[in-house]
């Protein structure tokens, strides 16, 4: 089993981690019994955020309580606080409901600039702070603009950086990693899945396993997706040629402009689901499902008509995506797939 040490942080994990964004949308029962499946397969690296409604509570009643030795796993979070109390009652928060002590690293949430010592709004002194009190162990930040995250990486201030990164990733992306190499980084790579819509499971954990000092975050809510990665712990597909050639493959079927579905988008001001609606064209082809095409999918779709084209979703959209105009092409498309 390849391990896999993030930084200076001196944290050395197994080389797939539990990205637990997605056991927000299952019962309490089954997301405790997914993350305790983990466990006991090996995964020792828990990603959340007080922003994943009771993802944290879950990890807390899977883990807490004195289930097991508590140092005999990571768990990091994040919070979206942009004021000093907000931070402090965040990390609060999330302490009570991890039922834990510490948090191994702590991060700054979806990052639109490099917080810095001394700024007028406090924030990293408080990570400071909360670490001289042994709340924290580590520093992270988490980013979807590569600038931000270049910064973050060569900043010297943090500890890890989380950063969407996938087969689809461009060279710019790819040069990310080795900046948080060369600078003793740890890199956790979100949506390593590209939102849903890699599909080919080998091939992603062939692409992170090239790479050292990161460890790629995988969104788990179903025991089939766990089962899937935990095979790979000590039988880890390898890159060769014909996997390359995919790769090229998907790239060229994807390039241009799509939605990653982050959300960040959100919420609509006529209520449309963008992180959704604005996908629906590749989910169909790459995902497909009758689900997509059912009485609820057709509904959500048709608010695009709603769209006012009033820009508020376009400063929010971390990849600088045309949203209402992406918007109009998917409706355009599921409109012909509904007739077929």
């Amino acid at each position: 089993m390849k391990t896999v040490t993030l930084g200076r942080t001196g944290i050395t994990v197994p080389q797939n981690g539990f990205g637990a964004l997605p056991i927000q949308r299952v019962s309490m029962e089954e997301g405790v019994r997914i993350l305790r499946m983990a466990y006991d397969g090996g995964i020792r690296f828990f990603d959340t955020a007080r922003g994943y409604s009771d993802s944290e509570e879950k990890l807390g009643k899977a883990f807490g309580d004195g289930f097991i030795d508590r140092s005999d796993i990571i768990i990091t979070t994040k919070t979206l606080s942009k004021d000093p109390d907000g931070f402090w009652k965040d990390l609060e928060t999330s302490l009570k409901n991890l039922k834990t002590d510490y948090i191994d690293v702590y991060q700054f949430h979806l990052m639109g600039e490099c917080w810095k010592p001394g700024e007028e709004n406090g924030m990293y002194d408080c990570m400071i702070k909360a670490r001289e009190q042994g709340l924290i162990r580590h520093i992270g930040g988490t980013a979807h603009k590569l600038g931000v995250a270049r910064e973050i990486a060569e900043s010297g201030l943090y500890e890890t950086l989380q950063y969407p990164f996938s087969y689809l990733a461009d060279e710019k992306e790819k040069e990310l990693v080795s900046i948080c190499n060369k600078n003793n980084v740890g890199f956790i790579a979100m949506k390593a899945l590209a939102g849903g819509l890699i599909t080919d499971s080998k091939t992603a954990m062939a692409f992170m396993d090239q790479y050292d000092g990161l460890i790629p975050i995988w969104g788990i809510q179903k025991e089939v997706e766990l089962k899937e990665w935990l095979s790979f712990m000590d039988d880890t597909p390898k890159m060769d040629d014909e996997i390359r050639d995919f790769i090229r493959s998907e790239q060229d079927k994807l390039k241009g402009d799509f939605c990653r579905g982050c959300g960040y988008c959100m919420p609509c001001t006529v209520g449309i689901q963008i992180n959704q609606c604005n996908r629906m064209s590749l989910m169909l082809r790459r995902a497909p499902s009758e689900d997509w095409l059912n009485e609820h999918w057709q509904g959500e779709m048709e608010k695009i008509k709603d769209c006012i084209s009033c820009g508020a979703c376009l400063p929010k959209c971390p990849y600088g995506l045309n949203i209402p105009e992406l918007l109009k092409k998917n409706y355009e498309d599921y409109q012909v797939q509904l007739a077929l």
